[in-house]
């Protein structure tokens, strides 16, 4: 009885189905622009789901369902469902302009105090999204971002970041959210070679898991200024013949420190649209385009666009307008026009 009913009910949507296929009045074209819009890997192009959508009628989206087999799946009661996945990613897609005009609005402090508090709510926690904000701020800025996060959280960032993470990491992360680095141009000659000494010999040791205990290595990376860690770091190239981040190659959370700290802030942020930018970029990836032109558009997205251009061959602007789509794309595109005319 219940195969009965079954069958039924499958002939039913059929004859359905084959009534609403007689009054197709969208063109393949429109159909092809409409899954484009729905495909890109940032935003949505809302303006052709828009101009399309509304006229379609129910043969036409059957048709649109019924060819679009990488968003819709055959059900075995004869209709086209939405592919779980894919139904999420479009979700996430259409919140991309939302969440950036949010952050654009924010106060860079309260903004990114949310960023430190995302960044070790993740699974699995994104160190190199803290260690970004700690080391890429100026002091002041950051000092800033740890006084709005008391006040939106109730506890200080160091006690958040010791609470939340373990062993080695801790002692680093909770040095890096609580140093005060002096900004001037005042270094100390003897010392450079001395610490660059340092770190070599910790890096270089048959021990690796000693570099992690090493105190030296600490007191450097979380004290010293960002010129005289620079300093180290063109020494280091000169006496090794090899970048400081290189050789840390196998201890990533030092190797983003120094890369945070040590690179031009232009190279290091170029890098990471491009990262955001490939064909196929994870989540965090992804949200890094929208925090890295929101950040720096009243920063150094100058820098940042020329850096782009020298390194990858093609404007930030034309790479942008591949990879996004609809209002978030134009939103991000006049963000970055607005940094270079500064």
């Amino acid at each position: 009885m219940a195969e009965r009913k079954k069958i039924t009910i499958i002939v039913r949507m059929g004859k359905k189905l084959k009534k609403e296929g007689e009054k197709i009045t969208t063109s393949p074209e429109e159909c092809e622009a409409l899954r484009k819009a729905f495909s890109g890997p940032h935003g949505v192009e809302e303006k052709s789901m828009l101009e399309i959508l509304v006229k379609c009628n129910p043969a036409d989206l059957t048709t649109f369902r019924k060819n679009s087999p990488y968003i819709f799946l055959d059900d075995e009661y004869c209709f086209e469902k939405w592919d779980l996945f894919h139904m999420k990613s479009l979700e996430i897609k259409f919140l991309h302009f939302q969440r950036a005009v949010i952050q654009r609005t924010m106060h860079p402090w309260e903004r990114d105090a949310l960023l430190v508090r995302k960044s070790l709510e993740e699974k699995p926690p994104l160190y190199n999204l803290l260690i970004e904000l700690a080391c890429t701020r100026t002091s002041d800025e950051f000092l800033g971002a740890r006084k709005a996060f008391q006040c939106l959280y109730s506890e200080s960032v160091e006690e958040f970041v010791a609470v939340k993470v373990q062993g080695f990491h801790r002692r680093l992360l909770v040095a890096l959210v609580s140093t005060y680095r002096y900004e001037g141009m005042r270094i100390d000659e003897a010392a450079i070679k001395l610490e660059c000494q340092k770190l070599a010999r910790a890096i270089k040791t048959d021990h690796r898991n000693e570099i992690e205990n090493d105190d030296e290595v600490l007191r450097i990376l979380t004290t010293r200024s960002k010129h005289h860690l620079k300093t180290i770091h063109k020494c280091y190239k000169e006496d090794y013949d090899s970048n400081l981040e290189e050789d840390l190659d196998d201890i990533q959370i030092l190797r983003d420190t120094v890369n945070c700290l040590c690179a031009p802030p232009a190279i290091y942020f170029s890098k990471i649209l491009d990262t955001a930018m490939s064909i196929c970029p994870a989540e965090q990836e992804m949200e890094a385009l929208t925090r890295v032109i929101v950040t720096r558009t009243d920063v150094d997205m100058k820098d940042i666009a020329a850096e782009f251009d020298r390194k990858y061959g093609a404007p930030l602007i034309e790479r942008i307008e591949a990879a996004a789509l609809g209002n978030y794309r134009d939103f991000l595109v006049a963000l970055v026009k607005r940094g270079m005319a500064n």
